[in-house]
């Protein structure tokens, strides 16, 4: 029943109203304050309502399908999961396994973990190793036990690998001090730690050659003084980690579920003055600032090594300001002391208007939502008011004591990923030079002309083996030209460019300004003499050049030279996507109905629409088949 009734903007107060289920697009907002047992808390209401229900009413609403298994009591997780995935706008969908019961269900093909779930979380602890131990034990005892745990675990992921549908999530054992305080003599207690450290080590390095295993590493958590046990928890209720390493633990898991539903933020935008840089520009002048000749310019300087770090990794860094421009270019490119430099940034923005009018543009400028973008400002006014304007846009606190800046940028891991490619180390040259080019096209009457001039390439090839990790992370990142939103793990991606009846191509891009590199994925599944297109994306870094038509002209000229009788085509209409609503129309298909997973479109291969004439098309696509 829909109530009327003014509501205050708390979520406590909704769950009172009764209003959890129709008010839920707004808990992101609502629970983004909260911390601590604050937070916990409001996992605890959340975790009580049905997730079926929520979905009746908001079928758009991301989920993600969490099942949890491990050796000692979780029932704390799931609270802290809720919460914590709620933060970032995601429905959890958890599924807990028996107490203990993570070796039966690592071991069985048929158990709930090789089921349908997004993520997989086998929670490791200490206790499972030494409740393995006799009484009195001795290092040796422990070395025995954690081989014997990571022969269980290494059998456990490759299995995983041909059978698991998601991503299995393992982690790091923590060594409470109270088993290394049960051997007196500190060389025991050395030849334990190296012990302990060797099993971390080897657990870490599942992920070389497992892409659907991730191991958190706890040793992070546990040094910020978050405690590894809560001692009657861990003998009463064998609950082996204290429920506030457990809470951190979903937070690292949630930016993990972030990134798989396709939401990991691409940009940074950083105000300047007392974010960047200690004082005010305008006021202090260029020499008056505080970058590194003080204590505060220190902690200035730490923040700026982090921004330069990030940018490395292929996040895009942006500056918006209220400034002069002049001045600020001055700084970046003069001041002695700077770290951060202009050529670190995609864009400076430095004027006067509104900064969430900024952010708009900026966005705009590279192709991105604004729901890419996290903006770090240390203006109370300035975060609020990009908080009211424009709600999809990830917002840090920052303050006046810039020591804490760092802490604060990494808190939320807004820009994790499963795995580097070199298109990421790539990425801010190459939206650069999208500027660049953008600047080009001012020069022109019109975009014809522009796009002429600006000598298209594009080459359509089946995937190479070493592609796939970049294929996999495309599916997760691309929302706006993404015509079925299917996510893949770099496994699921080998699977299907292996199989007889699927293939996986690449498009490569470039222009006269360079490569653009890999930039699309078309999915493919051929069904006697009917080919299906599973789904087909493209960066926003090339949309609007002709370059998705040339793909599409391609495909289905092959697919009538090898048989193919017609071609169907699938849109699954997402909030993110409404731009690629009419390609499959415009590429002279013909709508077949609803599908299992969108609508369906037909192309009966009579008529195809040729390349555009600006595009130099190169495919390898073979004549034998698709």
């Amino acid at each position: 029943m829909t109530r009327t009734e003014p509501v205050a903007e708390d979520l406590f107060a909704l769950a009172r109203a009764g209003l959890l289920v129709e008010r839920h697009p707004d808990v992101s907002r609502l629970i983004a304050p909260l911390t601590g047992d604050d937070l916990l808390r409001a996992g605890r209401l959340l975790s009580r309502s049905d997730p079926d229900e929520i979905l009746r009413a908001h079928p758009a609403t991301p989920t993600t399908t969490v099942v949890v298994t491990g050796h000692g009591t979780l029932s704390e997780l799931v609270p802290a999961l809720t919460a914590e995935t709620a933060r970032h706008g995601i429905l959890l969908r958890p599924h807990m396994t028996d107490h203990d019961s993570y070796r039966l269900q690592l071991a069985d093909p048929a158990s709930e973990v090789y089921g349908d779930a997004d993520l997989v979380l086998c929670v490791l602890d200490p206790a499972m190793v030494f409740d393995l131990l006799p009484a009195p034990w001795r290092p040796a005892d422990v070395r025995e036990a954690l081989a014997g745990q990571l022969a269980l675990l290494d059998e456990a992921t490759r299995r995983f690998e041909s059978a698991g549908r998601g991503t299995l999530v393992l982690n790091t054992l923590p060594l409470p001090r109270e088993y290394t305080g049960r051997l007196v003599d500190l060389a025991s207690r050395a030849e334990l730690g190296a012990i302990w450290r060797q099993a971390n080590a080897a657990l870490l390095d599942l992920m070389r050659d497992r892409p659907s295993t991730v191991v958190l590493d706890l040793d992070p958590l546990v040094a910020d003084g978050i405690p590894v046990t809560e001692p009657r928890l861990d003998i009463y209720a064998k609950a082996h980690l204290a429920p506030a390493l457990l809470a951190a633990y979903a937070r690292e898991v949630a930016h993990l579920a972030r990134h798989i539903g396709g939401h990991t933020r691409k940009c940074l935008v950083v105000d300047l003055d007392e974010t960047v840089w200690g004082g005010i520009l305008g006021d202090d002048g260029i020499d008056g600032i505080e970058v590194a000749s003080s204590l505060r310019g220190e902690a200035f300087r730490a923040f700026q090594r982090v921004v330069r770090q990030l940018a490395s990794q292929g996040v895009l860094v942006a500056a918006v300001s209220k400034n002069d421009l002049d001045p600020v270019r001055e700084v970046l490119r003069d001041h002695p002391d700077m770290t951060l430099r202009e050529d670190d940034f995609v864009r400076v923005t430095a004027n006067w208007r509104p900064k969430h009018e900024n952010l708009v543009q900026l966005a705009e400028d590279l192709n991105l939502g604004v729901d890419s973008l996290v903006f770090a400002d240390d203006s109370a006014y300035e975060r609020g008011l990009v908080r009211k304007m424009l709600p999809g846009v990830a917002v840090i606190d920052l303050d006046d004591e810039p020591a804490l800046h760092v802490r604060k940028l990494l808190a939320d891991g807004w820009f994790d990923v499963r795995a580097l490619t070199s298109e990421d180390r790539e990425r801010p040259d190459r939206y650069r030079d999208e500027l660049v080019r953008k600047d080009f096209m001012t020069g022109f009457d019109s975009v014809e002309d522009y796009l002429r001039e600006l000598g298209v390439t594009v080459r359509i090839a089946d995937v190479d083996a070493r592609d796939i990790p970049r294929v996999a992370q495309l599916t997760l990142r691309t929302n706006q030209f993404n015509m079925t939103t299917q996510r893949l793990q770099s496994a699921e991606v080998q699977t299907l460019a292996a199989g007889p009846e699927t293939r996986v191509l690449t498009v490569h891009t470039g222009d006269r300004y360079g490569e653009n590199g890999l930039v699309g994925v078309v999915l493919l599944r051929r069904d006697r003499d009917e080919l299906h297109i599973e789904n087909f994306l493209l960066s926003c870094r090339v949309f609007s050049r002709g370059v998705e038509q040339a793909c599409l002209a391609a495909v289905l000229t092959h697919a009538k030279a090898t048989g193919v009788r017609a071609v169907h085509g699938t849109y699954r209409p997402t909030p993110k996507n409404t731009k690629v609503a009419d390609f499959y129309a415009q590429g002279g298909f013909v709508p077949s109905g609803e599908a299992a997973n969108g609508f369906g479109h037909r192309h009966d291969l009579e008529t195809i629409t040729p390349p555009p004439p600006h595009v130099r098309l190169t495919e390898h696509l073979g004549g034998t088949g698709s």
